[in-house]
């Protein structure tokens, strides 16, 4: 198959942001605008202005970011809608009116001849203001498909520069979608765009279908956001493009992780664990006729390298692992052991793990450090060595922290909600020039009765490359137990950092 170049269209910002308890803020949205920016999408929808004035003021904030990437409003074939993609200060409007019967006579109320007329209104009047006009065709996969190519016909002779087929509830089947958009290809001399949902699960495949017959614009959402089931995956759609179909894009892949889990964090919504590309699982292995093969040649059980995407594979000791998979991990820790010490290290992990029990790289540690019979901890690149805390009833907790990093002393005061979050942000301060460590979990366990229990606190962190580690430190004091646990996981980070060459 010839290669080509595919746009990316990118609408996290406008169809995303229709995901049901989805709601972003102009400064959330510029955040998002930027990051975007950097992953390489040739344009970015940044909303639909004439819905709110909160909705305007953040496509004009984004306008003025001056990207590099083209920046899209969303309007009907009216004159305020219009009017107001001019006023925020951007040049492409797209404009959609609904094609099929079913949206003409039940929510326009309006003939099909009266469509041709707001389409041929509308685009003209967009384009006599200066504005480049992508087109589409609300519900085209379920047009009469003659009336479709009349409607895209009448925009491109009124002045469009490139059409979009939408397929705005996921009927669609990539034979089908196929079909479709070469019949419109062979009719229509602009640029297509296809834009899909995935009520169906098909959204992806339904739009690599349009690009083989003939589309050379995917309209896409980060982590496959959007209103119902979602739209196309931005993510799913660059890899199986680069890697399946030889085709290019001007996404900086490295940049996709990193994207997904901002995303994800803005918007509230998680991504599934098994979810292509970016869910947690996607490069993670338990399995020990798996972890074998990967581990001799990751190309045995992975389609893609992690990095590509900016990630990295994982190994999780669970009842499925082998001895190579929990060799690796160990190494990954720094620790050592023979063919029979691993041996009764995994039959240990499948005793646990035959009971329900979830294993963190604490609990492999701890086994493995309990069966070569030593007590001492890992090697340690950053030490604690002192915490001081200040709390009231009514003033503000801070903290300040002091750490040995690499044999020199830094020091680092911050505030916080209370006393173990001020602790922390210090502590991610000193080292964020390091390492950059985000905290996923936290949990904090009485381990004893009374005022003085013991408390059991428990964190997992990960840093921007994907790479995870959990850690745990019992005190009656959990303010130093909260940094004690926090100081050994990103211990674990930066040793797995100086290893990872050697998995």
């Amino acid at each position: 198959m010839n290669s080509k170049l595919i746009k990316i269209y990118d609408t996290t910002l406008r169809d995303g942001e229709q995901s049901p308890g989805v709601t972003l803020t102009p400064e959330e949205k510029i955040i998002i605008a930027k990051q975007l920016e950097k992953l390489g999408v040739d344009t970015i929808e940044a909303g639909f202005p004439i819905t709110s004035k909160g909705e305007k003021e953040a496509i004009r904030l984004i306008a003025a970011e001056n990207l590099k990437c083209e920046v899209s409003g969303l309007a009907r074939l009216e004159k305020p809608d219009i009017d107001s993609i001019i006023e925020c200060g951007i040049k492409v409007a797209h404009l959609f009116i609904a094609t099929s019967d079913i949206h003409l006579e039940h929510k326009l109320k309006i003939s099909r001849k009266e469509a041709l007329e707001k389409i041929e209104w509308a685009v003209n009047y967009a384009k006599n203001k200066g504005l480049i006009v992508e087109f589409s065709a609300e519900d085209a996969t379920r047009s009469n498909h003659d009336y479709l190519i009349d409607a895209f016909s009448k925009a491109v002779d009124s002045g469009a520069d490139r059409i979009d087929i939408p397929d705005t509830v996921g009927v669609m089947t990539p034979t089908t979608m196929y079909q479709l958009v070469k019949k419109i290809d062979e009719n229509i001399k602009v640029p297509i765009s296809v834009h899909c949902h995935d009520d169906f699960g098909l959204a992806v495949a339904n739009s690599i279908a349009g690009i083989e017959a003939g589309a050379q614009r995917i309209h896409v959402c980060v982590n496959g956001l959007g209103e119902r089931s979602g739209n196309a995956s931005l993510e799913e759609i660059v890899m199986a493009l680069y890697c399946l179909y030889n085709h290019k894009t001007n996404i900086t892949s490295e940049h996709i992780y990193e994207t997904s889990k901002l995303v994800s964090n803005l918007t509230g919504v998680i991504v599934q664990p098994n979810k292509a590309i970016v869910g947690d699982n996607a490069f993670g292995h338990e399995s020990g006729i798996h972890t074998h093969g990967v581990l001799s040649n990751p190309l045995t059980y992975e389609p893609l390298e992690p990095k590509l995407v900016g990630r990295q594979r994982w190994i999780q000791a669970g009842k499925h692992a082998g001895g190579h998979g929990i060799n690796a991990q160990l190494k990954n820790m720094g620790v050592q052991t023979t063919r029979e010490q691993t041996r009764e290290i995994v039959d240990q992990v499948k005793e646990l793990a035959d009971k329900g029990k979830s294993l963190t790289d604490s609990d492999l540690e701890a086994i493995a450090r309990n069966i070569i019979g030593k007590t001492s901890k890992q090697r340690q690149i950053i030490i604690l060595k002192d915490l001081t805390v200040v709390t009231s009833f009514k003033g503000v907790p801070s903290a300040s922290v002091s750490v040995d990093i690499y044999g020199k002393n830094y020091n680092s005061s911050e505030t916080g909600v209370g006393p173990v979050d001020s602790a922390i942000k210090a502590l991610q301060k000193l080292t964020s020039d390091l390492v950059n460590i985000t905290l996923k979990s936290y949990r904090l366990e009485a381990i004893t009765g009374g005022t003085d229990a013991i408390g059991e606190v428990m964190v997992k962190v990960e840093d921007k490359q994907g790479n995870t580690a959990t850690a745990s430190s019992a005190r009656e004091d959990i303010v130093v137990a909260s940094v004690e646990s926090m100081i050994d996981a990103i211990n674990k980070i930066l040793i797995k950092k100086e290893n990872s060459e050697n998995i």
